[in-house]
């Protein structure tokens, strides 16, 4: 145990964030470098070491939290990033973009704040990357079986390292011109800058693994084509099917799915472009959903130098408190102020949009809303609550629906999808399709970057047993609690 006193003598510490008006005027991070250093052994003794640890239920990695705050307590970085590294390929990804069920589920939050686990973890893992502890690992030997993934987010890229490292030759085939999926083209460079992304890509070159940008499966390459010349097959290509909004003036100009909006703003700070083709320079921006993408659209339209920003939320505006039917360790739905909720703009409740006004060359130039309240399982209006607000460039981040069927992958391999628009898989994360998986969004649905990794190593678990009889390669989430085999 780091420090048996330290929750009762030192209080929770965050990382400090730079001055908004700063960081507004570039796509740096938001945090201060260096700022968690001098405060992170004292947050890290604040671990009380539980005898039942429910952060590690909180975590769908299962990541060994009191082992790497005591060594983060006693400054041995190596032995932390060593334990930190036992069960999550990523922390450097995990550290910023995740929401930390870990905190919520932590003992300590029963009546107190809760541990900064997550930036304990980036803390390590900072410091291992900048002391050289991250190196590639290559397998001692080759296998003679051949692994194709499809989609390079966090579950592909998960499942693909886990898989090289087993011995087997894995290629990665992405869409998009560079590697990453939504980690490089909708997370902000505010949120996470890509050179973790670029590095951790470097690390696994190093390692065997290969990568096939720009090639999508299904229209480049028949899917039945790549099932006969690989060994095993997961689709890691995430839940990309936008949630749409179908309310008159939907086909104006102005009127973007976030995922198209938030892609333009990464390719410029990626060298891409000059200026973005959608930017909110000098417009009234309104955002329609209330989620971390919503989020995102808010600090991106704020660094493009908008006249205005309103997000939407169809829901009312949740409890700042634990609610009763969310108790601990349960992760709770708390009224959240992320970082570019910090920079300005204005947050709206428990409202819908009826429909767009626009002008007479076909651009959005007002929304119109009215309140609703929850009532026998669906959404109301509130009479005489109508009203239009000014509305420029309007982004949907509503969530998403499902797998991109419009390529031809699903039909081409004959996949079962569940009632959800989901790929069906079994408890191996096997599709009903011989010798082809399914990791992270395109099976679950639309989650958590920690999901994502821990499907990722999970599923490559149930292919090295498929492809070998057995696996000795860690999983998360387990059908059974005995070492997976065939």
């Amino acid at each position: 145990m780091a420090d048996p006193k330290g929750f009762l003598t030192t209080d929770r510490e965050v990382a400090a964030t730079r001055p908004v008006g700063e960081r507004v005027r570039d796509w740096n991070e938001v945090y201060v470098p260096g700022s968690l250093l001098p405060i992170i052994s004292k947050q890290a003794s604040r671990c009380m070491d539980c005898g039942i640890p429910f952060c590690h239920n909180g975590c769908p990695l299962g990541n060994l939290i009191p082992e790497w705050n005591d060594y983060a307590y006693r400054e041995d970085w190596s032995e932390a990033s060593e334990r930190l590294h036992a069960t999550n390929n990523f922390p450097e990804f995990t550290g910023r973009l995740c929401p930390a069920p870990c905190e919520a589920a932590c003992v300590l939050g029963i009546n107190q704040q809760p541990v900064t686990i997550k930036n304990v973890e980036v803390t390590i893992i900072d410091k291992a990357w900048e002391s050289g502890d991250v190196t590639p690992q290559p397998p001692e030997r080759l296998s003679d079986k051949t692994v194709a993934v499809i989609g390079s987010g966090p579950a592909g890229l998960a499942a693909a390292q886990q898989l090289t490292r087993a011995g087997h030759t894995v290629a990665v085939f992405e869409r998009a011109d560079r590697i990453g999926g939504l980690l490089r083209y909708g997370i902000p460079e505010f949120k996470m800058e890509k050179r973790h992304i670029n590095r951790r890509i470097e690390q696994m070159h190093a390692e065997g693994t290969k990568f096939r940008t720009e090639v999508e499966i299904g229209r480049d390459i028949d899917a039945a084509d790549l099932r006969r010349r690989y060994d095993a097959v997961v689709i890691a290509a995430g839940a990309t099917v936008s949630r749409d909004l179908p309310v008159p003036g939907r086909e104006l100009n102005g009127v973007h799915a976030a995922m198209e909006y938030l892609p333009l703003a990464n390719n410029v700070q990626q060298g891409d472009f000059v200026a973005p083709p959608i930017t909110a320079e000098g417009k009234h921006v309104v955002v329609i959903g209330g989620g971390d993408t919503g989020a995102d659209c808010v600090g991106t339209a704020h660094r493009q130098g908008a006249a205005s920003v309103t997000q939407l939320e169809i829901m009312p505006r949740p409890s700042e408190e634990r609610p009763g039917h969310q108790p601990w360790p349960t992760f709770p739905m708390l009224y959240k102020v992320t970082s570019a909720h910090e920079e300005g703009g204005e947050r709206v409740y428990s409202v819908s949009t009826t429909h767009f006004e626009g002008d007479a060359d076909g651009n959005v130039k007002f929304l119109h809303l009215v309140e609703v309240e929850f009532k026998d399982g669906k959404f109301e209006q509130k009479p005489g609550t109508e009203r239009r607000i000014p509305a420029e460039l309007v982004t949907l981040a509503m969530g998403f629906t499902g797998i991109d069927q419009s390529n031809g992958l699903v039909e081409q391999f004959g996949l079962d999808l569940d009632g959800r628009g989901n790929v069906a898989r079994d408890a191996n994360f096997a599709t009903n399709v011989d010798g082809v998986y399914v990791a992270g969004d395109a099976g679950r649905g639309q989650s958590l970057i920690v999901w994502a990794i821990a499907e990722g190593r999970s599923a490559a678990c149930a292919v090295d047993a498929y492809l070998t009889g057995a696996s000795a390669l860690p999983s998360p989430i387990r059908p059974t609690d005995r070492a997976l085999t065939v």
